[in-house]
């Protein structure tokens, strides 16, 4: 018969255990970690296009303006102000008509939305300054869009807001250096996700693993029932637990440090009485004496005339 026990999906997670279990397998974790960090590094490197970002800098005044049926009067102290006018010129900056009339006088070969996506304008420090930046591959052409875009946005402005006042802050040059993609941050994302799944991969065969590798997992687990027997691990050499043996050799003495462990044998000797007697040299190995001239060889004391009597 079976005990009705209910059944409970709750496990119980050691975490100095965990952590045990990590250390153990520290080497592994590092090489993940490693392989993931020079991979995402070569990967930037070679397979990632560089992106350059050219800056243009504008400033933008008004004491009254209308826009269309509605009239609006702004101090320049109110940052507030300085926010709505930002925001209205950067509608303008990116509207269909204003970004083709850039493409058309720059000869660009960008359609109306991939030149759309190359520009970005926000105030500086919310206040009535606003930059446009401009990212591309290549850092001239970033260079001319941002040049090109305060040249024909003040005439913009100018004939949809009345009153405007835009004023050109700092042109933009040619960037010396690229804005993305970062090597030290890809690097740095790569070796974190390479250590994380390294140590989910750890920790996950080590809550999923339901064999029993050790005797103090038992006793620990179990404490209340005894432990009967233990079979030994003949192969190792760690020298834990109940009777283990060592099978690490060299120049045919032990590894150990010459103590005797429990039921150690000692090598065996061969008792058999033909091993204890000296060794003779063979009939085929006995020097051979040379006779003398005139002697006569040795006649056998018994001949074939005699057995034959």
């Amino acid at each position: 018969m079976y005990n009705n026990r209910p059944e409970t999906d709750e496990i119980e997670i050691d975490l100095l255990k965990l952590a045990q279990v990590l250390l153990r397998k520290l080497k592994f974790i590092i090489a993940i970690t490693l392989l993931f960090a020079v991979g995402t590094f070569a990967v930037t490197y070679y397979l990632i296009t560089p992106m350059y970002t050219a800056t243009a800098m504008m400033y933008v005044n008004n004491s009254s303006f209308s826009l269309g049926n509605t009239s609006f009067s702004i101090s320049q102290g109110e940052l507030s102000a300085a926010q709505s006018l930002v925001d209205t010129y950067v509608v303008i900056l990116k509207s269909r008509t204003t970004l083709e009339d850039i493409i058309e006088k720059d000869a660009l070969e960008y359609s109306y939305e991939e030149l759309y996506d190359m520009i970005e304008s926000e105030a500086v420090n919310s206040t009535e300054i606003f930059g446009v930046d401009v990212t591309s591959p290549d850092p001239q052409e970033a260079e001319k869009i941002a040049n090109t875009i305060t040249e024909v946005l003040p005439e913009r402005i100018a004939d949809i807001v009345d009153g405007s006042d835009v004023r050109i802050v700092d042109y933009a040059v040619v960037p010396s250096e690229r804005t993305s993609p970062s090597f030290t941050m890809n690097t740095v994302i790569g070796a974190l996700v390479g250590f994380v799944l390294a140590a989910a991969i750890v920790i996950l065969r080590y809550m999923f693993d339901d064999q029993i590798h050790e005797e103090e997992y038992l006793t620990q687990t179990y404490p209340d029932i005894p432990l009967l027997a233990v079979v030994p691990d003949m192969l190792s050499s760690e020298g834990k637990g109940y009777y283990y043996y060592s099978s690490s050799s060299e120049g045919g003495k032990s590894k150990s440090d010459g103590k005797k462990k429990p039921h150690e044998e000692l090598p065996a000797r061969s008792t058999h009485p033909r091993d204890t007697q000296p060794k003779t040299q063979s009939a085929q190995t006995r020097p051979q004496q040379t006779p003398h001239a005139g002697a006569q060889p040795a006649r056998p004391e018994n001949s074939q005339a005699q057995k034959r009597n």
